[in-house]
Formats: C-alpha cells, sequence, structure tokens
C-alpha cells in the first residue's frame, strides 16, 4: 500500500463535489452513513448546523479561493455549499441502498 498517497488523499481538500463525497463516505461510520440515507430530503437542512459546520470547516469553505467553492459556480455561500454536499452525499447513499 501506497501510504503516502492515501494520506496525500485524506489531508488535501476536495477541490469537487464528489471528491468531498467520497471523502465523507471515507470518514462517516456506518450508523451516520445509515442515518443519513434514511433521512427524508426535505429534512436534510436539520444537519446544517451539525455536519453542515464540520464539511464548513474541514473542507475551507469559509476561504472565497476555496477551489471547492469556485468549483460551485461565482457567489455561492459556504452555507449553500455544504448544502449542496449534503444533498449529494445523501443522493450517492441513496444509489448505493438499492
Amino acid at each position: 500500500m501506497d501510504w503516502s498517497n492515501q494520506l496525500d488523499n485524506i489531508t488535501r481538500t476536495p477541490k469537487t463535489v464528489d471528491e468531498a463525497v467520497n471523502r465523507l463516505v471515507n470518514v462517516l461510520d456506518n450508523e451516520h452513513k445509515q442515518a443519513i440515507a434514511t433521512m427524508l430530503e426535505d429534512d436534510l437542512i436539520e444537519l446544517h448546523f451539525s455536519l453542515g459546520i464540520e464539511i464548513r470547516n474541514a473542507f475551507g469553505l469559509h476561504d472565497k479561493n476555496s477551489p471547492l467553492l469556485k468549483s460551485l459556480g461565482l457567489f455561492v455561500h459556504p452555507d449553500d455549499a455544504s448544502m449542496v454536499i449534503i444533498n449529494a452525499l445523501w443522493n450517492f447513499l441513496q444509489v448505493k441502498q438499492r
């Protein structure tokens, strides 16, 4: 196993929503993934002050030069960006459950 490559993948800030979702799938335990997967889409907003804060902080979304924030387009607020990522994670988990 190439440990330096694995460490780089873990510590590098995601640059796209897909990278962010992959990172979350790798770091969240099964219990949290199951809890998110079973939520109704309209209830995902409840994650704004928990998982959303973690995403905003860990992925550097408060940095206006964040490649991840820029990948979402101009003038995207960090709060909105974290919800896009949460929704993408939820969609990924929905497909995985089938």
